[in-house]
């Protein structure tokens, strides 16, 4: 008989967990025989020794196989997936599902909700009405064969026991565990079916990993594991000391999706090249090109010939959203009431953005949650954010603030004027790459 104190004993003198205390311990999670405090007392021993890369394969698939396992038998293409750790302005699922379905692959992304300070995809497409992210099964599978994607919402049978964990770790200061987080990323995407999987591993003042060596290691982390899992997985690591685009705010990076997508307005510089980026080097997993200069090609052509942002439209139509967003896009996305520019503080070249506290005011602004059950005002966030080297005047605009009333516009001018720093402009300037490394 296998009594939880011994599996937590084990682990907390630094041995290695073998398969059966690892899916003991993943059972106890579902079935509520292992109890909080020995959950906690678990992940506590984990977070301080550590995990092998065998343990940590063992309990990505326990935590895989904790509910239901989907299965795309009979695809004419490959099942692919990306999955960003978390970033502020990164509407990129929005781009890449459509983007690599108008290019062959199928794409079933099950995605999050916005956490902390970061913002989360399934808020984002709730800010476009009638959109659904929670479709029955059936409808999920028919809508992924015959479009090739649909974005919806974390069910709760896949992998039950990640949630009942993360619950667990959130609220005893073990999220920030390699072994921990790489299986609970990968105990969802390995449920999902997927043949290949393309990580967006943020680095910097607004990401998770604030330095590259973290950063690095949870690249690794998740391309080993994956492969040990089975999955062929490729790890970006990228740039997250500034915003990611020009929009944050639920509604405003739906907007600035489609617009990204059909072309309409000049498409960010550092938007575009992220996207096709991922996008690259999932179709070079699903050997949909032969290399990522092959598949940037293709990438390119199908949103110059609008069949990507096609994709979208009939995504978005077919789990409930209007038939005619991309015509109409301010018919159904809320505007906020006031809407002010944020004034530079002083003339010269922005050279620094606190991200993570830019992230923080689209929470205070009513468009992220401090608590799991907050609704969200999907109207609120900031546009047309300066990027870092450009060169304002005084009182040339940053961004611009789209609020719910004046005093929280008046609040969030404060903190987004703290929160960008600007040098004299002959001061020297060099851009950071935005990809930092690249691994798998």
């Amino acid at each position: 008989m296998m009594l939880a104190q011994e599996i937590i004993r084990a682990k907390r003198e630094g041995r290695a967990l073998d398969e059966a205390q690892i899916r003991h311990f993943v059972r106890g999670l579902v079935d509520g025989s292992w109890s909080e405090g020995q959950v906690a007392a678990l992940g506590m021993a984990v977070f301080l020794r550590g995990m092998g890369r065998d343990e940590a394969v063992a309990l990505t698939r326990a935590m895989m196989d904790s509910g239901r396992v989907m299965a795309w038998p009979d695809m004419p293409g490959p099942v692919l997936d990306k999955h960003s750790s978390g970033g502020v302005g990164d509407k990129l699922s929005l781009m890449i599902a459509p983007m690599v379905a108008a290019c062959g692959g199928y794409v079933p992304m099950i995605a999050g909700r916005g956490l902390g300070h970061t913002g989360g995809t399934v808020d984002k497409l709730e800010a476009i009405p009638g959109y659904t992210t929670t479709p029955a099964p059936a409808d999920f599978d028919r809508i992924v064969r015959t479009l090739g994607c649909a974005i919806i919402g974390q069910t709760s049978d896949l992998a039950p026991a990640d949630k009942r964990f993360y619950a667990v770790r959130d609220i005893t200061a073990t999220v920030e565990s390699v072994p921990l987080i790489t299986a609970s990323i990968l105990s969802k995407k390995l449920a999902a079916g997927l043949q290949g999987l393309a990580m967006d591993i943020k680095c910097g003042n607004g990401a998770f990993a604030a330095t590259p060596e973290f950063g690095q290691e949870l690249a690794r982390s998740i391309v080993e594991v994956a492969g040990g899992a089975g999955l062929r997985t490729r790890a970006l690591i990228t740039d997250m000391n500034q915003v990611l685009g020009w929009e944050v705010g639920n509604a405003l990076e739906v907007r600035g999706a489609i617009d990204y997508l059909t072309g309409r307005t000049p498409r960010e510089a550092r938007t575009h090249e992220l996207t096709l980026a991922l996008c690259a080097e999932m179709l070079v997993l699903g050997g949909l090109a032969p290399d990522t200069a092959a598949a940037r090609v293709k990438l390119q052509a199908a949103l110059d010939s609008g069949a990507a942002a096609d994709r979208f439209a009939r995504m978005v139509a077919a789990l409930g959203g209007p038939a005619d967003l991309l015509e109409r896009p301010e018919a159904y996305l809320t505007a906020a009431p006031v809407v002010r520019p944020i004034p530079a503080p002083r003339a010269g070249r922005v050279v620094g953005m606190n991200t993570r506290d830019i992230g923080l005011v689209i929470v205070e602004l009513g468009g992220g949650r401090r608590l799991p059950g907050d609704a969200l005002d999907m109207r609120v966030g900031l546009d047309r954010f300066i990027q870092l080297g450009d060169l304002v005047a005084a009182g040339d605009p940053i961004a611009v603030v789209h609020a719910a009333d004046e005093a929280a516009a008046e609040r969030a001018i404060a903190q987004v004027s703290g929160a960008v720093v600007i040098d004299d402009a002959a001061a020297p300037w060099e851009s950071a790459p935005l990809v930092m490394a690249e691994v798998g």
